[in-house]
């Protein structure tokens, strides 16, 4: 049991101070200031910025994928990889092709005389193999070109063409000294490739480019766009100069209809 003396006594409360005469009353609690403390008052908020950011040079524009470049459909699936499948067997195709022609020094007319004769002498001979034991011959399908197919190829090539056409006049003319350089830039180095490989290998690379640039341009993209703008920004100088020089070595008067 514990020593009564040894116990605390709790201390009595403070007595509240009895203000002097005259003075006015004390208030328990300081009255709320209704003003916050600047050092503590939260800064306001930020006007939103309803500036849309750039993004920088794009090859393809602002929101455009690859995928929508390049049509969106199945061709642009077989072009991306999407279709493995097809993918592969045009790329085994082409090689298969390119092999037969360059390397074994096959002649287009020889190889569809070789693949005709191959053809229509296992048809033939399974078809009389079918007859000789008394079993329905092989159901070969009637193949044909579409009437519509055929009229969409020659009216998007004629399309094509006449849209090329109507560039060339306008290069000619002196309309454009933009697309001259970049026409005249195209068929040099066109014609060094073709310096270099004949017609057969230059399908073969462009084929193998179309199935590989897409995809590595999808993969890469910012990369991409990051160098194409700096070398689109110096083009653009050297291009302004150049327009500069020939404006003028031009008369006032044709120099004016030019700007014009």
């Amino acid at each position: 049991m514990a020593d009564p003396a040894e116990e605390t006594v709790a201390a009595p409360p403070p007595t509240p101070a009895v203000p002097a005469e005259g003075a006015p009353p004390l208030s328990a609690e300081p009255p709320a200031s209704t003003d916050a403390s600047p050092e503590k008052a939260a800064p306001p908020a930020p006007a939103p910025d309803t500036t849309v950011r750039s993004r920088g040079f794009r090859l393809l524009g602002e929101d455009t994928s690859v995928h929508k470049v390049l049509g969106g459909g199945k061709t642009a699936d077989v072009l991306l990889w999407k279709d493995k499948k097809t993918t592969a067997v045009v790329i085994g195709g082409t090689t298969v092709i390119w092999v037969l022609f360059e390397v074994l020094d096959y002649h287009l007319l020889t190889l569809l005389s070789h693949v005709m004769i191959g053809v229509l002498a296992i048809l033939f001979v399974w078809s009389k193999a079918m007859t000789f034991i008394k079993k329905s011959p092989p159901d070969i399908p009637v193949v044909e070109m579409p009437e519509d197919l055929a009229l969409n190829v020659s009216r998007a090539l004629r399309n094509d063409v006449n849209r090329s056409l109507h560039l060339l006049r306008e290069i000619a003319m002196g309309h454009d000294l933009k697309k001259f350089l970049g026409v005249i830039a195209g068929l040099w180095v066109l014609s060094e490739v073709g310096s270099c490989c004949d017609f057969l290998t230059l399908i073969y690379i462009a084929v193998l480019m179309i199935h590989t640039v897409p995809i590595l341009y999808d993969k890469y993209q910012d990369k991409v766009d990051h160098f194409a703008g700096k070398a689109h920004t110096e083009a653009c100088k050297h291009y302004q100069v150049l327009d500069q020089k020939v404006l003028s070595k031009i008369p006032r008067g044709l120099a004016k209809t030019k700007k014009t």
